[in-house]
């Protein structure tokens, strides 16, 4: 039996990849102080992702020629080549993108993925379990800090304040962008000159003047 302390969850899977048999998480400030229960809550749960999360524990000799990593292995190239087909249906990777099938892909996925992390159908420690005592950092966000009356109106001074101190070269400023864009030149070496008299506002709008506003096609 092995005991492996001041781990962290990779020095942990090389372990478990090695046939360790059992190991211990000890908590970061330990050497120093009594642990605190954050810490505590950190070093367990590195042992709770290994056991829940990555489930490599759950086979022995894990990437040593065991079926997990033939079956994983499989799978994911099964997915990859599916996919592949997909977009060569669309007429391949520029047919896709005029489809939007990539970007609604990803929106697809990630709104399948947070609903699964938010109904627990998906268990993330810490996240939808396990939880301390203030509950989620997701489910339940923290305080929003949001800007008084007087700052908004502030910033909003500051802004025409900005544009007509400017006035006189914001102009050519905004010229010169779109030419860079039009004839494919170095567009960031121009935005570094452009923003000296430009807010963002009107950069985006010179921008969208030259190659269009995305759109999405409900």
């Amino acid at each position: 039996m092995t005991s492996v302390g001041k781990m962290d969850t990779l020095a942990f899977k090389y372990a478990i990849y090695d046939n360790c048999n059992s190991l211990h998480t000890n908590a970061y400030d330990e050497a120093i102080t009594t642990p605190t229960e954050e810490s505590v809550r950190r070093a367990m749960a590195i042992q709770l992702i290994i056991n829940r999360e990555l489930g490599s524990a759950k086979t022995e000799n894990f990437i040593q020629g065991s079926f997990a990593i033939e079956e994983l292995t499989d799978l994911v190239e099964e997915a990859v080549l599916a996919e592949f087909d997909r977009i060569t249906e669309r007429g391949g990777v520029l047919g896709a993108m005029e489809r939007m099938y990539q970007r609604n892909k990803i929106q697809e996925e990630s709104l399948y993925y947070e609903h699964q992390k938010h109904t627990g159908e998906l268990p993330l420690i810490g996240v939808n379990t396990f939880l301390n005592k203030n509950g989620s950092p997701t489910v339940l966000p923290a305080e929003v800090i949001r800007s008084t009356k007087e700052e908004k109106e502030q910033q909003i001074q500051n802004l025409q304040a900005f544009w007509k101190r400017n006035e006189a070269k914001s102009e050519m400023s905004l010229k010169r962008l779109k030419e860079a864009a039009i004839n494919n030149s170095n567009l960031f070496a121009e935005l570094m000159e452009t923003v000296k008299y430009c807010s963002l506002g009107q950069i985006t709008n010179a921008l969208y003047e030259v190659g269009g506003q995305y759109r999405r096609s409900m």
